[in-house]
Formats: C-alpha cells, structure tokens, sequence
C-alpha cells in the first residue's frame, strides 16, 4: 500500500475531524483575506465535498445545477460574485 493509499485512508476515517480543521482554517483565511468571504466558503466546501462523505458539518446543499445524491467529482461549483458587487446587466 502506497503513501497515497495510507493517507486517503486515514481521511475516510476521520472524516469529521477533516471537515472540522477545513473549517477552522477557513475562518482564519476569512480573518486574514477580508473581503473574499464568498470565495474561502466556497473553496472551503468544495474540499469538504471531496474528502471522506463530504461535508459532515452541515446539512448538503442542493439546488439548480447540484443533482441530490451525485458524487462530489460530477457535481459543478460556480464561484459567486461578492454580495457587494451586483452582476453585470444584459441589454
């Protein structure tokens, strides 16, 4: 069994605490990149998507675009424009 096999293990197995330290981390980047909120939960939840279960803190999210019940690796994230910036208008 190769490392890479090893530490895919061990993030299966624990999971939870991986979700956990993703979203501490994510807080202190929020602390540190003010600002770009949107983007470090974002990036955030795509982490936890692909590691172990997916997201084990918080409900799964579903909605246009994000087939229930399809593997992380098929499902598409779009970055969404910060709250303060309003999209571009077509004419």
């Amino acid at each position: 069994m190769s490392f890479m096999d090893k530490a895919k293990d061990l993030l299966n197995q624990h999971d939870d605490k991986v979700d956990q330290a993703l979203d501490k981390a994510g807080e202190a980047a929020k602390g540190r990149f003010a600002g770009h909120d949107a983007q470090i939960d974002g990036l955030v939840d795509q982490a936890q998507q692909r590691t172990g279960a997916g997201d084990t803190t918080a409900a799964p999210a579903t909605g246009p675009g994000t087939p229930e019940g399809a593997p992380a690796e098929e499902q598409q994230f779009e970055q969404q424009p910060p709250a303060d910036q309003a999209p571009p208008q077509q004419q």
